[in-house]
């Protein structure tokens, strides 16, 4: 009885993973994580190097004197968590571009982050734009992969790691055509049991 009741549960669970999972779309999700490492990576460049905060709690010396702890701001976490909550305010200036030549579908800046950018931007021709609901849509993917993601995004920008983008993007949440196709590992709850728990792994 228990066996039964455990294998219709797995069905039921494993069915409604998919059903919600499966409107994650590719193309989408890939380009904000994207778009996020692009936008964090900017703006942590336009930080005085030089700039420092406080962290943790001073420290008392033998000879009496105070010592604090400073790291760069540019990478702290303070830092790094204030720019995470405008970040995704950024997609409205992201689009549909589709590659001439592979026909490869990402959403790409469209506009300058500053008049007179001398940044070098794709063709503006290869650019579909779709109107608020496809920015919209860009930016529910940003906050979603933000608020799932916000610990690791902290932790590799923190240590100022290299291919970042590779990390994040390859771990994120979206099912698109692997929905089907979740891997399986186990953990153990409080009371001992093993039960399954499911990861979602979208090499972008």
């Amino acid at each position: 009885m228990a066996s039964w009741i455990f294998h219709m549960f797995m069905m039921m669970l494993s069915t409604f993973i998919s059903c919600s999972q499966s409107k994650r779309d590719k193309v989408l999700y890939c380009s904000a994580c994207k778009a996020i490492v692009d936008e964090l990576n900017y703006s942590i460049s336009q930080v005085d190097p030089k700039k420092t905060i406080n962290v943790g709690s001073f420290r008392l010396n033998p000879d009496g004197t105070m010592t604090d702890k400073k790291v760069p701001f540019a990478r702290s976490e303070t830092h790094l968590s204030e720019l995470l909550d405008g970040v995704c305010n950024s997609m409205s200036d992201y689009a549909l571009y589709i590659d001439p030549d592979t026909h490869h579908k990402q959403y790409r800046r469209f506009a300058p982050r500053v008049s007179g950018s001398s940044e070098d931007f794709p063709d503006f021709e290869n650019f579909k734009f779709d109107g608020p609901e496809a920015s919209n849509n860009l930016k529910f993917a940003c906050e979603t992969l933000v608020e799932e993601l916000e610990d690791d995004i902290i932790s590799l920008l923190g240590r100022d790691e290299g291919d970042v983008q590779e990390k994040l993007c390859s771990r994120v949440s979206a099912w698109s055509e692997r929905s089907h196709r979740a891997t399986l590992t186990n953990f153990t709850d409080s009371s001992g049991a093993w039960l399954p728990r499911l990861l979602d792994i979208l090499m972008c």
